[in-house]
């Protein structure tokens, strides 16, 4: 592993401590940046990152989506990750790509179209995120932002205020994570993770339009598929998930985290991990490991 840490910011790498940006940069005021996050796994193949182009293409999406001229094709951007994870040393990693609106020597909400876009890739190590092997789950009092508000499937930064609101009413307390609803009270999504639950051996999740189009979303529904479970895309209550046979969190930094209980109801009655949750997670962690073929990975 390397021993200094090194920061790729447009198009060249810098030490940490000198990647710096100005005071005066527009996201800092205003939140006006887009990120992802993407994990790089050790396998007997070497390092591999899962699923890069799509998280690249859902960058560019997301930059688009904040009315930003993206400076480096998705193919560049790809390119910039794998040469940073290769910099970093790291046989391991989560990998964090930052865009944003940069400095201009004015104020204002709107973006000039001059305004400069600066990009940056930083890794670091991570293990389990959020730090138990199934989780206990609190309903936040703050719901999902509305989707008529914002555009809901890009991952804007400064989306995550409401998460973070969320996450900082379960501190303290023995509760993993929080659950959002929507504004009609469905059940959105956790603070930065898609859910699912199971039901009579079928699989549920709340479909597009008021959540992140999760990447690890999106593989949890293909090998759902696979296996033979029919996968349901629609909108369902608390009360569902509490009358399920299993639940459990998707993303890239949770990857496949049981759930184990909701406002103190456990799951199930008991709490256990159920036998289609282990069934995906293992058919997950054979991809993410490269013990079975498949085009998910990219090799650095």
């Amino acid at each position: 592993m390397s021993e200094q840490t090194y920061i790729w910011q447009n198009g060249q790498f810098f030490e940490k401590e000198k990647a710096v940006i100005s005071v005066m940069t527009h996201a800092l005021h205003y939140g006006s940046a887009v990120f992802e996050g993407i994990r790089a796994y050790k396998t007997s193949k070497g390092t591999a990152i899962f699923k890069l182009k799509e998280h690249m293409q859902r960058f560019d999406y997301s930059m688009k989506a904040l009315g930003m001229k993206p400076p480096y094709t998705v193919d560049e951007m790809c390119q910039a990750v794998i040469d940073t994870v290769k910099k970093s040393g790291l046989d391991s990693c989560y990998i964090r790509p930052l865009a944003f609106y940069g400095n201009t020597e004015s104020v204002g909400v709107l973006p000039k179209p001059e305004h400069p876009i600066e990009v940056i890739i930083w890794c670091l190590p991570m293990g389990r995120y959020l730090g138990a092997e199934s989780v206990d789950v609190m309903v936040s009092q703050y719901i999902r932002i509305h989707p008529k508000s914002t555009v809901c499937d890009a991952k804007i930064s400064g989306h995550y205020v409401n998460s973070m609101l969320a996450s900082m009413q379960i501190r303290g307390t023995h509760y993993h994570e929080a659950l959002l609803l929507d504004a009609d009270g469905n059940v959105a999504e956790g603070a930065a993770q898609n859910i699912f639950y199971v039901k009579a051996n079928e699989i549920f999740t709340t479909p597009l339009g008021t959540i992140l189009d999760g990447i690890t979303r999106r593989v949890v529904i293909q090998i759902a598929k696979e296996q033979g479970y029919k996968v349901h895309e629609i909108y369902f209550k608390v009360a569902d998930i509490l009358q399920a046979d299993e639940a459990f969190f998707s993303g890239t930094a949770a990857e496949i985290t049981p759930i184990r209980s909701v406002d103190d109801q456990k799951i199930a009655g008991h709490g256990e991990t159920g036998e289609v949750t282990k069934h995906i997670k293992k058919c997950f962690a054979e991809i993410t490991q490269g013990i079975v073929a498949s085009d998910a990975l990219t090799y650095v």
